[in-house]
């Protein structure tokens, strides 16, 4: 049985996601974190004070300390075959995958989520799941929103058959809504996420990551994985100029969600873990596999979340 092991990103947080955690090792692994953040990661994954759990430079690190924890436990028992991760959890993937060191990756989504709130001003940007339509569609709406318009407005997410998530300018996100509605969409959820990623607006913040990934080490993957951006497998071995591309692109880039979880399911992937906290992930590869024509064997979702389990 093929596994593989997907990494949650922003919006899989929630207020005492870390709690679990309280092994020695896990307690040491959460205390290193604050060092280099230089903040109690612990009382913030906790949501105090109240809001900063949902601060993206803080979200971001929060997410990828309680998903690097939930991968300590399930390597006991389980090795995967290939990796991926959601937006922020390709660094996750990373990590998991050996070519990232804990200690930078958590340097890095910290300034990752500073440098993406810093691109657009608070308030001026917008995000919105459109749920019906499929992307080509909502492709064409996006064109004939963008006529005549200024700002910026463009398919940010490819989750699923049925979801996608544009993103832009306040405005522009807003103009685009009105003729997806006109058009018939029935379903279009506008986010409370006023950071519009996977667009051009975050071209400053992928030429600030460009400098900051440029002096960090980068190891041989010790397994596939397989990047928003192509969808398309890389690795094992090494793979660091490539690496580095694709998660400066990934600021700019739509993630390619469905195509990214077809891809593996493609390459005989029969197991799918869950590695983090929340299963929004789980949900979604589940209707990308009904969406799929022909699959010779069901695959086995499976989440790390306590939460989940429990409930």
């Amino acid at each position: 049985m093929k596994t593989a092991f997907l990494f949650p990103g922003q919006g899989s947080q929630y207020p005492g996601m870390l709690d679990g955690f309280d092994r020695p090792e896990e307690k040491r692994r959460i205390a290193e974190a604050g060092e280099i953040l230089g903040a109690d990661i612990l009382a913030i994954s906790r949501n105090e004070p109240a809001g900063s759990l949902d601060l993206t430079f803080w979200t971001q690190p929060a997410i990828l300390l309680a998903s690097v924890l939930a991968l300590g436990r399930i390597r006991e028992t389980l090795v995967p075959d290939v990796v991926l991760g959601h937006s922020l959890g390709e660094y996750s993937a990373l990590v998991s995958a050996g070519a990232l060191s804990f200690g930078d990756a958590i340097r890095l989504v910290h300034k990752r989520g500073r440098f993406m709130q810093e691109a657009v001003p608070e308030g001026e940007g917008l995000m919105a799941a459109v749920l019906g339509p499929e992307r080509d569609r909502v492709e064409k709406i996006l064109g004939e929103a963008r006529t005549g318009e200024a700002g910026v407005v463009s398919v940010a997410n490819d989750n699923c058959p049925g979801q996608c998530v544009i993103a832009g300018s306040r405005q522009a996100v807003l103009r685009a809504i009105e003729f997806l509605k006109e058009s018939g969409v029935r379903k279009v959820v506008p986010l409370s996420v006023s950071v519009p990623s996977h667009t051009a607006l975050m071209h400053s913040a992928a030429l600030a990551m460009q400098d900051l990934l440029a002096g960090v080490a980068i190891g041989p993957l010790s397994v596939k994985i397989v990047p928003n951006v192509t969808a398309r497998p890389i690795g094992p071995g090494e793979a660091a100029r490539e690496i580095r591309e694709l998660l400066v692109r990934q600021m700019e880039s739509p993630v390619e969600w469905r195509r990214s979880v077809a891809a593996l399911l493609g390459e005989g992937v029969t197991r799918c873990v869950e590695v983090g906290p929340g299963s929004v992930l789980t949900g979604l590869g589940k209707r990308i596999e009904r969406g799929m024509e022909s699959m010779p064997e069901k695959v086995l979702w499976e989440t790390t979340d306590r939460k989940e389990e429990e409930a």
